[in-house]
């Protein structure tokens, strides 16, 4: 599949100008526009660091966007319509690829499993992955990174995602689990709280987790256009310590602590709920004790978009990758 992102952006990016800059408002705080793949639980380090105030000692005032899909934040980001956008790095990979001087470079990784689960329409309590075979599900777009691990997991148990089952794409991101209950498919691959919100409706059942499936996988990352890091190293840096600080708050609380803490990002859904997706993540594993994105981390991405088919050639770790901030942010 071809990904044209860098014509559109280009185009965008002639009529809009930097949301954020270097001058401080007058809170005496620096305006910087987050842009985010999805809202969920699973990036509760960020959440953690926003409502505890931790972008605000670092002098950051912080607008966070919810972009809707990697695609729609990368172009947000090369448009200047954001600061810093959170996606999977594969985003990058593809912007790289199209010959954009003024790509997006990798400062920060916060999780490295996937963060959604798949959900059946009926309980399952010895689901296997070779049950999927005949079934039809619910996936994410073809080249990112939702699609990407699932499509990863299902070759790893001997499944052809092309053959031995349909899986429907029609669906825009973040709509499929209220599409779900309607739909025919059997299955749904969904983020939280998506999946926990099915469960309690008695409209599915979480049967596999992706994050345990696919083991350790540079899932989502933080990433700005090459010239804004040269031109506002302060504001990257500090950044980097908010989420850092972020990521300690998480692994030195208790999920109904941290369910508490970001309840507000979450008004919707119940902190008990909260608690129960964020102690499920924290069984996992599945956030970073760091931001340092790793050679080995990369390879291994670059590897997923190898057998998905989306990767024209190999590109460089030390072009698409800066750990400078989080080596200072971590000691």
């Amino acid at each position: 599949m071809k990904h044209s992102i860098l014509p559109f952006v280009l185009c965008a990016g002639l009529a809009a100008g930097l949301a954020g800059c270097s001058d401080a408002g007058t809170s005496g705080l620096t305006p910087v526009t987050l842009n985010e793949v999805a809202h969920s639980v699973f990036y509760a380090p960020q959440y953690a660091a926003i409502e505890l105030g931790y972008f605000e000692e670092e002098g950051i005032d912080l607008k966070l966007v919810n972009g809707g899909g990697a695609d729609k934040v990368m172009t947000a980001l090369i448009s200047g319509d954001a600061d810093i956008g959170f996606m999977g790095s594969e985003a990058g990979i593809y912007v790289y690829q199209e010959g954009s001087e003024d790509y997006a470079v990798n400062f920060a990784q916060l999780t490295q499993r996937a963060g959604n689960f798949l959900v059946s329409r009926n309980p399952e309590a010895n689901f296997q992955w070779a049950d999927l075979k005949g079934k039809t599900v619910l996936g994410g777009r073809a080249g990112g990174m939702p699609e990407m691990v699932f499509e990863y997991i299902l070759k790893k148990n001997g499944i052809d995602p092309q053959n031995d089952l349909s899986i429907d794409q029609s669906i825009s991101f973040g709509l499929t689990a209220a599409a779900f209950p309607g739909s025919g498919a059997d299955y749904t691959v969904e983020f939280e709280p998506f999946a926990t919100a099915l469960e309690e409706q008695g409209q599915g059942y979480v049967v596999a987790s992706l994050g345990v499936d696919s083991g350790y996988v540079p899932y989502t990352a933080y990433s700005a256009k090459r010239t804004y890091m040269e031109e506002h190293p302060e504001i990257i840096q500090g950044f980097v310590n908010a989420i850092q600080k972020g990521l300690e708050y998480v692994a030195s609380h208790s999920a109904d602590e941290i369910a508490q803490v970001i309840h507000p990002q979450f008004p919707e859904t119940e902190v008990s709920t909260l608690a129960t997706i964020v102690e499920r993540y924290k069984e996992q594993d599945t956030w970073k004790e760091d931001t340092i994105f790793t050679e080995e981390s990369f390879d291994l991405l670059q590897n997923i978009l190898e057998e998905a088919g989306e990767l024209k050639a190999r590109v460089p770790y030390e072009d698409l990758v800066n750990t400078e901030f989080a080596r200072k942010a971590a000691d």
